[in-house]
């Protein structure tokens, strides 16, 4: 698996780089968004690369990796900003506002990833064996609908419920919801394209018809 790692490690960055960003609230025409939603999608992008080549198990490994890398940086945030400030350093307030996560925040981006991620991969991969491994785009948005929906819910109404009003917490998420859907829809193309290079460089398609899709059940075994 000459390429795995590769595509694991650029999972695990965009999964780093998205909790970074995401604290930054934007407003775009008709959509009213977070920072993370115009780069999150493409994590699911890597999400259905892997599940459709290297099958559910090795996918599980990759999202729990990502999970763990993320409450590392959380806690690596956490604890630079508690040390004291240098006399003439003056950007502590502003290193709190960007980096320093608040524990509201962490537990939602954690929650609505696991969430939406697991239910992404198990969408594809049961669907890849009821298709038989055709219509690839059946799975790539099918799975999209579902595990995006999950995670916008999840995020938002974790994040927050009771800070913004309830009419805008509805709003963000159906901007949310309705951009990163589009996103993933439009790059189909480009997922269909990546997905061949790998399963040729590979010479792997995997089609998960025993496997047991208890996300909790992962074994570094399963990217022997």
């Amino acid at each position: 698996m000459r390429l795995f790692p590769i595509i694991m490690a650029l999972f695990v960055t965009v999964l780093l780089v998205s909790n970074t960003v995401a604290v930054k609230i934007t407003h775009i025409g008709p959509f009213y968004f977070d920072g993370a939603t115009i780069l999150f999608p493409i994590a699911y992008i890597f999400g259905d690369i892997l599940t459709e080549v290297y099958g559910y198990k090795r996918s599980r490994v990759v999202v729990w990796t990502g999970f763990l890398a993320c409450i590392i940086m959380s806690f690596i945030y956490w604890l630079v900003g508690i040390l004291p400030s240098a006399e003439d350093w003056h950007a502590q307030s502003s290193y709190m506002a960007i980096l320093g996560q608040t524990p509201r925040i962490v537990a939602a981006s954690m929650a609505a990833y696991l969430c939406g991620e697991f239910v992404n991969a198990y969408i594809l991969a049961r669907m890849k064996v009821a298709t038989q491994g055709r219509h690839l785009w059946s799975r790539t948005i099918g799975s999209t609908i579902l595990g995006q929906g999950v995670d916008t819910v999840i995020f938002v109404v974790i994040a927050f419920a009771g800070v913004i009003p309830g009419n805008l917490l509805l709003y963000m998420i159906l901007s949310n919801y309705i951009f990163k859907t589009a996103f993933e829809i439009l790059a189909t193309p480009l997922t269909y394209a990546a997905v061949g290079y790998v399963k040729k460089v590979e010479s792997i398609d995997y089609f998960d018809k025993d496997t047991d899709f208890n996300p909790f059940r992962v074994s570094f075994k399963d990217i022997d």
